[in-house]
């Protein structure tokens, strides 16, 4: 398989990153316990047993939880640090009785946030720093100023966003004089949209079809990596199908299952190596922490290397449960 956009640029060569958005135990502020340690432990050996060796994270996971188990985790592995690359997400804010839950891309709150990501994670840096979804206040000079100060001090060494469009990253990579590296969206064989905003151009269909329009092809112009959230599609296709299933989930889970037997793999695999065939080189995040579910698709590399174009194409118009146009 080609390069990824991260291994272009040198970031990281791992074709799969582990979210670690249920990690940390319940989103409240019960303390850790020691299961949460052990869940948190298993779904990093899992992962780094399968050749994964990126995470994901954002502040708001479990209220902090999540970054400060995973930071428990590698206090005791220090060694593993230099072998990771970690990204973390900022920008969203919770409510409470004096303001709405809100967006905030203002440079305090992106070094503030940065600042408590690091001491939950007990790392002196972040690989990667996300801005979690799109503020309507943004400014992009005042973004770019955060953003340098965080370079300059060592304490992120590169920058990306998730939730944007094309005409978002450019608007906001025109104040910059570093590039944005990754934009990390829902994708997967349940979530369509991002080909069928393609394929429905010229179509009265495209009407009904709410993706950011030009995006896959912007960043393969770009170089800038495509990362799918959602990508096991929450397990519809990968575990036995059932009645009550839709037809056309129903009829996709058959079809991975079977695929899956014929080439000797997992359906997770299937399903992953799905995604990570179309030319943007996606980059799947998967949310498990299930140990047996991470190892399930350590063969997405190898079943998107073998994809034939009747297969990719048949499990995409099984998924859309009609016709291609």
């Amino acid at each position: 398989m080609r390069m990824i956009p991260f291994e272009k640029r040198g970031i990281s060569n791992s074709r799969i990153v582990l979210g670690c958005m249920s990690l940390g135990g319940g989103w409240n502020s019960d303390p850790l316990t020691q299961a949460d340690y052990k869940k948190a432990e298993g779904a990093i050996d899992a992962a780094l047993s399968s050749g994964i060796t990126m995470f994901d994270h954002a502040d708001i996971y479990t209220n902090g939880k999540a970054e400060i188990v995973f930071g428990q985790v590698l206090k005791t592995k220090p060694v593993l640090r230099e072998n990771l690359v970690i990204q973390s997400k900022c920008g969203i804010r919770w409510g409470n009785d004096r303001t709405p839950g809100r967006f905030d891309f203002s440079k305090s709150h992106i070094l503030n946030s940065v600042d408590g990501i690091l001491q939950r994670l007990g790392t002196e840096y972040l690989d990667i720093l996300l801005l979690h979804r799109p503020d309507p206040l943004m400014e992009p000079e005042e973004v770019a100023e955060a953003f340098s100060l965080l370079k300059e001090s060592g304490k992120v060494r590169h920058f990306g966003v998730s939730n944007m469009n094309a005409q978002q990253i450019r608007f906001l990579q025109q104040a910059m004089d570093m590039p944005l590296v990754a934009n990390q969206m829902e994708m997967s064989l349940a979530r369509l949209d991002w080909l069928d905003q393609g394929i429905h151009v010229n179509q009265q269909a495209g009407l009904n079809v709410n993706f950011a329009e030009g995006l896959m092809e912007y960043a393969q112009m770009e170089n800038i990596q495509i990362q799918a959230y959602g990508s096991l599609a929450q397990g519809k296709f990968t575990k036995a199908p059932s009645d009550n299933d839709p037809d056309n989930v129903r009829k996709t889970a058959e079809l991975v299952i079977r695929l899956a037997e014929e080439k000797g793999t997992s359906p997770e695999a299937i399903v992953l190596g799905w995604l990570m065939r179309h030319p943007a080189r996606i980059q799947p995040v998967i949310g498990t922490a299930n140990p047996e579910r991470i190892l399930a698709c350590q063969d997405a590399v190898r079943q998107a290397e073998l994809m034939s174009r009747d297969d990719w194409y048949a499990l995409y118009v099984s998924s859309r449960g009609k016709d291609m146009p």
